[in-house]
Formats: C-alpha cells, sequence, structure tokens
C-alpha cells in the first residue's frame, strides 16, 4: 500500500498524509446533484474530479465505499431556508408530480455521468428514501440540546452550539463577520438567532412532498440529509467527505455542527473541495447569460460555443487543470485539448505496431516514477497528463524508427498507458466513431495509393493536403501508409 500520498485538507488548510481510519478500507463521502434540473458544468467538474480520485485510490489498493447522495427533497430556493421548494416549484410549472422531475433528472444526471465515463458510486441513496433516519437525527440533535421546535419546525442553535465548539472550524470565518453579514431576522421569522437553519420544515397545506414526524406533517431541511445519510453508510466518522467549494461556507459547515451536536465525533477526517468553472475569464451563472449545460458543450448549440466537443475531450480538459484550481472555458481551450485528446488516443493506437530491440534509448521508469508522484501530491492530474505528452512524444519517435524501445521497455510503457490514462484518468477512445472513420481512411489510403502507383502525384497530394485540413495527418513508411488525428 502507498503510504505517501498527500491530500490537501480544508479543515486544516494544508496538505497530509492520506491516512485511512480502517487500512485498507476508505469511506468517501461526495455531495450529490438536486436534481430539480439538468446537472450542470459545475456539478460535472466536481464529479469527473472525484472519479479521478476515486480511480486512484483504487488503483493504489484500497477498497472504497464511495457514496454520493442524490437530492430529491428538502431542497429550498434560499440558503436561508426560504422560497419555494425546487422539486414543488418545478412540478406545479409543469403540472406533474414532485417524483416525474426527479425520475427525469435523475436519469439524466446518470446518462450524463456515463458519457463522461465516471465510476458510479458504491452507494447512491436518496433523501426521500432516508426520511427516518433524518427524523431519527433531528430527536437525537434536539434531545442534546442544539435545537428547538416551533410551530411545527425544527431549527438548529447555532449560538448555543457555537458556545462549546468552533462553528467555523472549516472555513475559518470570524462569527461575527458572519452575523454582521446576516440579515435581521424579521417579525414573521420563527428562529431565535440569525445564523440558525432548519432541519426540519413544516409543510405548507399545499406542500406535496411531505411526512409524518413528532413534530407533525413536513419535510426535511437541506443539510440533514448529508449528515444522515453518510452516518448510516460510513459510520459517524469516515475518511473523505468531498463536494464543490461553494458548499463549505453553508452546507458543509452545517453538516459538521449537525454530526457534532448529534454523534459528539467529527464527521470526516478529510475534506476535499473542488474549484469554480468560469467562461472568457467570467464566473459562469445563468443570469450572466454564459452557463451552459453538458449536452450544448457536446453539440455545440450555445451562442458562446463555435462547435461541439466529444464527452471525453472535455473529461480531458477537465483534468488539464487541477481539481482546486479555476477552470476557465473557452473555445480556444476547449480546441486545444480536443487535439491534445486525439494525440493521445492515435499514440495509444500505434502501441502495438511498435519494433522492439535489444537495447533501450528510454526510461519508462523514470516517467512512471514521476506519474505516481504527480498523483500521490493531492491528485495533481495535470503534472501526468505532461508525462503522458513524454510518452506520446517516445512512441511517435519509435514509432517512426527514430528511437530503440527493449521488450521489457514496451511491456512496462504499455502497462503504464492501462494504469494512468484508461485506469486512473478514465479516458477512453470513443471507438464507435473511430471505427467508422478507420473503415473509411482505409478506403481513402488505397485510392491514395492508387494514385501513387499510376504516378498520379496531383491527386495523391490533393487527398494528403484535404486530410491534413480535417485534422488527420497521413505519414508514408516502408509498410504503407498510417493515419492519426492530429
Amino acid at each position: 500500500m502507498n503510504k505517501d500520498l498527500l491530500v490537501y485538507n480544508t479543515l486544516t488548510r494544508k496538505k497530509e498524509v492520506f491516512e485511512p481510519l480502517n487500512p485498507p478500507f476508505v469511506g468517501m463521502y461526495v455531495c450529490g446533484p438536486t436534481v430539480y434540473s439538468d446537472v450542470h458544468l459545475g456539478n460535472c467538474r466536481t464529479f469527473v474530479s472525484f472519479d479521478l480520485i476515486y480511480r486512484y485510490l483504487l488503483h493504489l489498493g484500497f477498497k472504497v465505499r464511495y457514496v454520493r447522495n442524490i437530492t430529491d427533497a428538502g431542497h429550498l430556493e434560499g440558503d436561508r431556508d426560504e422560497g419555494d421548494d425546487k422539486f414543488s416549484k418545478k412540478a406545479r410549472l409543469e403540472q406533474v408530480e414532485p417524483m416525474e422531475i426527479v425520475q427525469r433528472y435523475t436519469i439524466g444526471f446518470r446518462d450524463v455521468m456515463q458519457l463522461f465515463n465516471t465510476l458510479p458510486p458504491s452507494i447512491e441513496p436518496t433523501a426521500t428514501g432516508h426520511i427516518a433516519e433524518q427524523i431519527e437525527m433531528v430527536k437525537e440533535i434536539i434531545e442534546n440540546g442544539f435545537a428547538y421546535e416551533v410551530n411545527g419546525s425544527v431549527y438548529f442553535d447555532v449560538d448555543k452550539y457555537s458556545r462549546q465548539n468552533n462553528y467555523t472550524i472549516l472555513t475559518n470565518r470570524n462569527m461575527d463577520d458572519l452575523l454582521t453579514n446576516t440579515r435581521e431576522l424579521g417579525g414573521q421569522d420563527e428562529k431565535r438567532g440569525r445564523l440558525d437553519f432548519a432541519l426540519w420544515i413544516k409543510a405548507k397545506p399545499e406542500h406535496i412532498m411531505r411526512w409524518p414526524s413528532p413534530w407533525g406533517w413536513g419535510f426535511p431541511g437541506w443539510h440533514i440529509e448529508c449528515s444522515a445519510m453518510s452516518s448510516k453508510y460510513l459510520g459517524d466518522t469516515f475518511d473523505i467527505h468531498g463536494g464543490g467549494m461553494d458548499l463549505a461556507a453553508t452546507h458543509h459547515t452545517n453538516e459538521i455542527a449537525q454530526s457534532q451536536a448529534c454523534n459528539h465525533k467529527t464527521p470526516a477526517k478529510y475534506w476535499l473541495h473542488t474549484n469554480m468553472l468560469t467562461v472568457n475569464g467570467a464566473r459562469m451563472s445563468k443570469s450572466a447569460g454564459n452557463g451552459f449545460l453538458p449536452h450544448e458543450l457536446f453539440t455545440g448549440k450555445h451562442p458562446l460555443l463555435t462547435r461541439g466537443f466529444s464527452p471525453m475531450a472535455v473529461r480531458f480538459f477537465m483534468l488539464q487543470a487541477h481539481y482546486r484550481s479555476t477552470l476557465d472555458f473557452s473555445n480556444d481551450a476547449l480546441e486545444a485539448s480536443d487535439k491534445g485528446f486525439k494525440r493521445l488516443m492515435s499514440a495509444c493506437a500505434l502501441v502495438d505496431k511498435l519494433k522492439t530491440s535489444e537495447h533501450s534509448e528510454v526510461n519508462i521508469t523514470a516517467i512512471q516514477e514521476r506519474c505516481y508522484a504527480a498523483m500521490n501530491d493531492d491528485f495533481n492530474s495535470p503534472a501526468v497528463i505532461a508525462e503522458l505528452f513524454e510518452v506520446v512524444r517516445i512512441i511517435n519517435s519509435v514509432h517512426d524508427g527514430k528511437t530503440a524501445i527493449s521488450a521489457n521497455d514496451l511491456e512496462l510503457l504499455k502497462s503504464l498507458i492501462n494504469d494512468f490514462i484508461f485506469n486512473v484518468l478514465g479516458l477512453k477512445e470513443e471507438t464507435s466513431q473511430t471505427d467508422d472513420l478507420s473503415h473509411l481512411m482505409d478506403f481513402i489510403i488505397k485510392l491514395r495509393q492508387e494514385a501513387k502507383s499510376n504516378k498520379d502525384y496531383a491527386t495523391s497530394d490533393k487527398i494528403r493536403i484535404g486530410l491534413q485540413k480535417l485534422g488527420i495527418q497521413i505519414k508514408d513508411g516502408k509498410e504503407g501508409s498510417t493515419w492519426n488525428k492530429v
């Protein structure tokens, strides 16, 4: 087992050696989507990042239980427990049952995740499937003195909790600043304190998604579901809790408080957060008009895009930035990633055609060690990709007869490609398109060869130049012509 893996822990604000609570077992909980609309790219970036983390932990030999929830109830429009329930509002607008909304967008989310080639989590629990567990947790928090009931709703008492615990331990924010930046309670507000948040919400007469509880008919607050489900499937304290950085200040802060108030234990040892997305340097948002959905990115049907990009090219693009760094979408950046991904896949396709020599002029072991060093440095995928392009250079050089590689180094090279390109980074050749193109290219190369045999060099060059303009490079060798995408 590799003991040199470093992870950046938001809780301590530094990199730490990853030491699971019960090795080789690892418990990882990641906050999943709220399925009232299509999954957005910010979510996709988070889930692709944690797929990378999940894959690498599995590669190192850890036995990982990966839990990612589906929020299908209790998420109001505002973080201050105000506004309509997102599912009920969407259902009213479309005149359907709320669970129809949930079903539609859950299926859509899983379809998109499959396109991005993410591994499914070990468990994917839903909020509505764990109402009993949430009610029991709320009851325990009340009994421990950290929550109170008002007119059928239950609120967490942040002021009382913070007297005994560090409420802002995750973000290191100042409590006085939090209070200053939080509006005063209105006359109709039932909460005792401005920072208090709902654990259970009384349902209005028109509210469809409601359940019986000791406090009357209602539904859970947004934060309680993750605390209840993570403790059920991973224990009161587990290894990794993850999500987007936008969740740290409120959702994850409240999760820690709830879990501590209920179980008297810190819920997770390591807290990992992904950074935000920007578009041409500006933060991506619906209000700014610069947000786009995955299917718009794949089809190119969006005013900000010049064309569509394949799911694997987009995954490759995401992995070219460290998960804790801002990721900026632009046509130029996507074009560059698309070309880079195709270069990588083209090189992989040449590996089985490489000829070996008695001696080797390459050091594959050194590249392999650098790949592990990069991943062990807080899952540094950009550094791994840089090493893989050195692998691309070696493959092309060996294929062109300019560099020698031994049989042992070739086997190590194949292992390196399988381990890091396909297993850890989770990339794959988009075979359906490639297979169709292969048959077409075989036909075109045959036509070009016939033109050369007939000394019709003008047609031969016309085919070669035309293909180059389309992003396909022809290479002529002693054993015939080969092609690759550039």
